[in-house]
């Protein structure tokens, strides 16, 4: 059985419950973050936020050290829900159906929601493990298959020509740069809608940074990417709408050339400048 069907099973399920509007369906929404509020223990972490993530665009979140932009972040896949303190209210729509609701299985979402990290965390394991991890949890055997997806992946990442011949080596002889393309080929193994990045490239140096812009671009046109960024001059290159976060609240949300040519403001100005942050 192909992760495809797998993932097919998965989408009529949400279908079935799909409360998404026709203003909503017309603008291709991936998320719809309605009021949502988040707590760890006592600290409120995130306050009423509001945000409506379109499909195959990028949306960078932007923000000082501790404004919740991470945690927002991990509530889309509902890796948050790993800190015991944890306490949420509001909702998070992905395409119709809520994720924060005890019948949603975080298994399908993470499915669906793909996550790649501020260091590079590739497993202990071959190359080809590493790609072919996923779809093994998902029921895949055949050689053949795997095969096929391994290559489509590490090509999707475009890393294929860098370690075509080295499948059988420890990932963990590639350099940072390659070991960040390696850990998105194995998101893009398990076919997801959308793939959240946590500042992917901050341990990076400039060239491999670069490498991991031009993909973000590419990626696009076949998945939705929300990246959590500290880097303001990346957050302008390679976004389609950006979120100021200050605060656990959404300062502006708004095309990017926007909020970095003209926000509506001041803080998110003040950000953008400098000034602060």
């Amino acid at each position: 059985m192909s992760l495809s069907i797998v993932k097919e099973n998965t989408e009529m399920q949400l279908n079935v419950n799909n409360n998404v509007t026709t203003a909503q369906a017309s603008n291709k929404l991936v998320f719809d973050t309605k009021d949502l509020n988040l707590w760890y223990g006592n600290t409120h972490a995130l306050k009423d936020i509001n945000l409506q993530i379109n499909e195959k665009e990028v949306t960078a979140i932007i923000g000082p050290s501790g404004c919740g932009k991470s945690t927002y972040l991990k509530t889309l896949n509902r890796m948050v829900e790993l800190v015991p303190t944890v306490r949420t209210t509001g909702e998070i729509m992905y395409k119709g159906k809520s994720i924060l609701d005890k019948s949603f299985k975080v298994e399908d979402l993470r499915t669906h929601v793909g996550m790649v990290f501020q260091k590079p965390n590739p497993f202990p394991k071959s190359i080809y493990d590493n790609i072919a991890y996923g779809p093994r949890i998902h029921g895949i055997r055949n050689k053949k298959i795997l095969d096929e997806i391994v290559e489509k992946s590490l090509r999707g990442a475009y890393i294929w020509d860098e370690v075509k011949d080295r499948l059988k080596e420890n990932a963990y002889g590639l350099s940072g740069g390659q070991q960040q393309r390696l850990c998105i080929a194995r998101t893009l193994a398990i076919e997801p809608d959308v793939i959240l990045m946590d500042e992917p490239t901050s341990a990076l140096d400039p060239k491999s940074t670069l490498k991991i812009e031009d993909l973000v671009q590419e990626l696009k046109k076949d998945y939705s990417i929300i990246i959590v960024t500290h880097n303001m001059q990346q957050a302008a290159r390679i976004s389609d709408r950006t979120a100021f976060f200050l605060d656990g609240e959404v300062v502006e949300f708004d095309v990017t050339d926007t909020i970095f040519t003209n926000p509506a403001d001041k803080r998110t100005e003040d950000y953008i400048s400098g000034r602060f942050g």
